[in-house]
Order: structure tokens, then sequence, then C-alpha cells
């Protein structure tokens, strides 16, 4: 059993330009290659955790969805860090023109399913693990698993509203992925972070 860091990814990791495409629009979110590298380094497993409703919608399709997945794989292996797994909800409950994936199911965040997915699949101990994302939906996801939730604000949590009129509040709230990552570091019994890392 391995603990694990699960990740949002578009907000989190990337930009968020709102239904991802194309692999030239992947830009890697500042502090994120630095934070993943570190928690690396501390023995965690790296496993993104993504609602992808534009397959249901029509707006990408399988092959659009690798291609940036692999390209946002190939911008991390600049920072010496490999994703170890990547799950992804393809369906919506009520928008979509693919019909076999409008539909309600338990693998849509904030449903917790793809983390008990992956738990179940890679052999993932879910009482070390950690939960990073930049919406309500992810810290809900997260917190319904029973992990340390921690709120990067680096993308569009402002859209679900001021946070203190969330119902799962975050364990932690990071102003970015190398903050978030030091405290998960730090809470895991990591002793120091050496600051000096280029980021």
């Amino acid at each position: 059993m391995t603990k694990t860091v699960f990740l949002d990814r578009d907000g989190t990791i990337n930009e968020d330009v709102n239904f991802l495409r194309r692999p030239e629009d992947v830009r890697i979110l500042p502090q994120v290659g630095r934070g993943m590298a570190m928690l690396q380094d501390c023995g965690f497993r790296l496993v993104v955790v993504s609602n992808q409703s534009g397959l249901a919608r029509g707006i990408l399709n399988e092959y659009d969805l690798f291609s940036v997945q692999q390209e946002i794989r190939r911008q991390l292996s600049v920072f010496s860090v490999s994703l170890d797994g990547a799950y992804f909800c393809p369906h919506h409950p009520t928008r979509g023109v693919v019909e076999d994936l409008v539909k309600t199911c338990s693998c849509r965040k904030p449903q917790p399913g793809l983390i008990y997915m992956a738990a179940e699949e890679m052999s993932l101990d879910l009482h070390q693990s950690f939960m990073i994302g930049d919406r309500l939906r992810d810290i809900a996801c997260g917190q319904a698993a029973g992990l340390p939730s921690i709120l990067v604000t680096t993308g569009r949590y402002q859209d679900d509203g001021p946070l203190r009129s969330w119902p799962n509040r975050p364990d932690y709230v990071a102003a970015d992925f190398w903050e978030a990552a030091r405290w998960i570091a730090l809470r895991s019994g990591k002793r120091e972070v050496n600051e000096s890392i280029d980021s």
C-alpha cells in the first residue's frame, strides 16, 4: 500500500483554459514541477483525478485527452517528475451530445469514485494520502474519501463563491502548488523543506 497525493488537473497542475483539448495550449503553472518533485522525494505517488465533461459534450475526444495528457507528462519530465496515474470522468449528468456519457455517475467529482478506483487498481493507502485541487468539488471529493484536502488558489476557486460559504472547508489553503506540497511534506514527517530550489 502506497501513500499518494491525488491531484486535480486544470487550475491545479496546468492553466485552466476551459475544455483544454490542444497540446500546444498546455501551460504548467508556476511551482508545480518543484512541488511535485518534492512530493515524490518524500515517497508519494502522484495521481491525477479530473472531471473531463468535454468528452460528453463532444468538445473533445479521447485522442485529444490523450494528447494533452502526454504533453503534461512531457513538460513535467523537465522537473524529473513522472505521474503515476491519471483517472478521468467523461460524464455529465445533463449536458452532452454523446448519449452514453450523459448520465449520473459515481466518478464525477465531488463524488469520490475516481479516488476509490485508483486506490483499488494501484493498491494505494488512502490513510496516508492527500488531495490537492482548486475547486470546491475537489475538496469535497477528497474529504468524502477521508483525505486531508488542500485548496490552491491558482485556478477557479472564486467561481464557487467565498470560502466562508463553502460547506466543505479545505484543510489548508495554499497560494500555489509549492505551498500545498510543503504543507503535505511537513505534515507527513519531513523535518525541513529546502526553500532555495529553483521553480
